[in-house]
């Protein structure tokens, strides 16, 4: 077993049955009173973010965690997605509230899947900052409005509803930013 001197940012560790990441912590000894490390953790199945005061010496139980990067070939219904380990093509079914944005999820796209070690378990699916989608519909713009920042309503080829300006129009691809749906920038074609 660990103890609190352990502690560094990104260190997974079990915590009230639960599996929490370590985002930041800090040793505090005050002038009185016994040290304490007071850490902001983030729980590995919620996303959910505490904050918790250890006393200094505190025994933990560390976790050992793996990020893999896969491919991702297809969805199965509505929930399962399955994926393929780019080193040795062993296949893996996830269910969608692993994935943090699987809307915008396209064959073909690279992804890190986190694992606890010991139990080959998937914990997350974390798709890259931001994608390329090609555009399957929207209204045409009005040519020559510039003149304000006007969004209009986009479907993207995997189904997503994204905002894009006047200008974008059926066909054109885009670049979009994963963990909040904006648009960034079309992309030229070559």
């Amino acid at each position: 077993m660990a103890t609190t001197a352990d502690f560094k940012n990104g260190l997974c560790i079990k915590h009230n049955n639960q599996l929490w990441k370590i985002e930041s912590f800090q040793h505090v000894k005050p002038g009185k009173g016994p040290a304490f490390v007071r850490t902001k953790m983030r729980n590995l199945n919620t996303s959910r973010i505490l904050e918790n005061t250890f006393t200094a010496g505190f025994k933990i139980e560390i976790v050992r965690i793996e990020n893999r990067n896969y491919q991702f070939l297809y969805k199965e219904g509505s929930s399962t997605f399955h994926f393929m380990n780019q080193k040795n093509y062993e296949q893996i079914a996830i269910d969608k509230s692993l994935i943090n944005s699987p809307d915008y999820l396209k064959e073909g796209n690279n992804v890190d899947i986190m694992f606890h070690a010991e139990k080959e378990q998937p914990l997350s699916c974390t798709l890259p900052q931001n994608v390329n989608l090609k555009i399957v519909f929207t209204e045409p713009g009005e040519r020559g409005n510039t003149a304000t920042n006007a969004m209009k309503p986009a479907t993207t080829e995997t189904g997503a509803e994204v905002r894009v300006p006047l200008f974008i129009n059926e066909g054109d691809v885009v670049k979009v930013d994963t963990t909040n749906g904006n648009y960034l920038e079309r992309v030229k074609s070559n």
